[in-house]
């Protein structure tokens, strides 16, 4: 998918604000002596252990000859040393208990730069940037590899209700259907409210919602309410994603989730109202069984859309 050209200037203007405020116009990195790839060496180094040069070379993205130099200085400074293998074609290196002090000061120094700069933003906007910055930094280093898609970033499902899920599933639901639908403060009020109820209720049985988090920050939702429809029917609701997660396979985990808790709790079918024109989503629902049943134009949201309802019966063979 391609970006958009604002998008894209606004990413590398960024981009260069911050290798210009990390240092790394400088010669030297990170109030060390040390040139960026050699304190990224020994950085790699502490946290894997010991790397062989053919490994160091595909995680710096350097030359072999390149990454043989600054392992031959780190040596002859005392930082590193080869440790013991049966192969020496693959003799791995270590840091000595020299390098290992190094690599704290280093480690120190990037603590207290992070530490400060997040004192200038909200817990919000702490998350949105270590979202942001995961997701970006696996994207250009699957755009380094070759690869088709950036590696996904480790998402967590998690049951039940969390601090700040209210607020956040209605924040990310006003967010995108202002964009695809038109709608404003009347429907973001109607989920927060229609959330708010429901949350008082998942104590009881049919009831229970999922969110996926990425770095503790609320990524994703999905909910089923088993009381509000009757006749043993799961109501599928308030199923969104953050716009950084999408693509990533969250949407499919997340509603494979709450469709797994619909079989075990014997519901006769599962139901979703929503959108036309919200192709991912549809695809997303008919690779899960659901066929679409009824649509109707409507303006209850205060625009008008073509409202769909969707049905998935229980799967045969599930007790």
């Amino acid at each position: 998918m391609a970006a958009d050209t604002h998008l894209v200037t606004a990413v590398r203007t960024a981009s260069r604000t911050m290798v210009r405020e990390l240092g790394f116009m400088h010669t030297t990195l990170a109030g060390s002596d040390y040139s960026p790839s050699a304190v990224h060496t020994l950085l790699e180094l502490e946290i894997q252990g010991a790397l062989t040069a053919a490994q160091l070379v595909g995680l710096l993205g350097l030359e072999k000859s390149s990454v043989s130099r600054l392992l031959a200085k780190l040596e002859a400074a005392g930082e590193i040393a080869p440790g013991r293998a049966s192969d020496a074609r693959a003799k791995p290196l270590q840091l000595t208990a020299q390098g290992r002090q190094t690599a704290a000061a280093i480690h120190a120094y990037g603590q207290q730069r992070v530490q400060t700069a997040l004192r200038h933003l909200n817990p919000a906007q702490q998350q949105a940037v270590a979202q942001g910055l995961a997701t970006y930094a696996g994207a250009l280093q699957a755009s380094r590899q070759g690869e088709t898609q950036a590696r996904p970033p480790a998402i967590e499902i998690h049951a039940g209700y969390r601090p700040g899920l209210i607020g956040r599933v209605a924040e990310m639901h006003a967010c995108f259907y202002a964009r695809h639908a038109g709608f404003g403060q009347f429907f973001e009020s109607q989920v927060a409210s229609g959330l708010a109820e429901f949350a008082a209720r998942l104590s009881q049985d049919g009831n229970q919602i999922w969110c996926a988090t990425l770095h503790g920050r609320i990524v994703g939702a999905i909910a089923i309410d088993g009381q509000d429809l009757g006749g043993q029917q799961a109501h599928l609701r308030w199923f969104i994603l953050d716009d950084g997660c999408r693509g990533l396979g969250v949407g499919q985990q997340l509603l494979r989730t709450a469709l797994d808790f619909c079989d075990v709790q014997g519901f006769a079918a599962t139901q979703l109202w929503t959108f036309a024109g919200l192709d991912a989503a549809r695809h997303l629902y008919e690779a899960q069984g659901f066929a679409l049943v009824h649509q109707a134009t409507g303006s209850q949201w205060g625009s008008a859309v073509t409202e769909q309802q969707f049905s998935r019966p229980r799967p045969a063979g599930c007790r």
